[in-house]
């Protein structure tokens, strides 16, 4: 059996890019309607990847797919306002994490996230074939 646990430091690396980019679109550009609606959920899918990618060696599309599952999932919470229903309604960062509104753009973001990631993945395993 393969061992999954490992360190990969440049995947910690864009995690923590993605994450200030996130920092900045939630704090200094909230102002810019598209990028802080929807940008943001797209990169939240590969800040995931790109940790998690960081410390364990999972297969790349199951991490992609598990990790869109799991963005709907919380999206599919927030419809039945799960955050609140955990006591969380006046704790501004949780309700930041978890949310508090559900929307279909939101799971379509994630989606669009999940895509580039595939793509991103695909586009990496092609450079590593042997040439012939």
């Amino acid at each position: 059996m393969k061992n999954i646990l490992t360190f990969n430091s440049k995947n910690l690396t864009i995690a923590v890019l993605i994450f200030f980019i996130e920092v900045l679109i939630a704090t200094k550009l909230s102002d810019l309607f598209f990028v802080r609606a929807y940008l943001g959920d797209v990169l939240v899918v590969m800040l995931i990847y790109y940790f998690v990618k960081s410390f364990f060696d999972f297969p790349p599309l199951k991490l992609i797919v598990g990790i869109l599952l799991f963005a709907c999932l919380l999206e599919f919470m927030q419809y039945f306002q799960f955050a609140e229903f955990l006591g969380f309604k006046d704790n501004r960062l949780m309700m930041t994490v978890l949310g508090n509104s559900f929307s279909w753009l939101d799971i379509l973001c994630y989606f669009a996230g999940s895509l580039i990631l595939y793509f991103l993945t695909k586009i990496k395993s092609e450079q590593k074939l042997p040439q012939q």
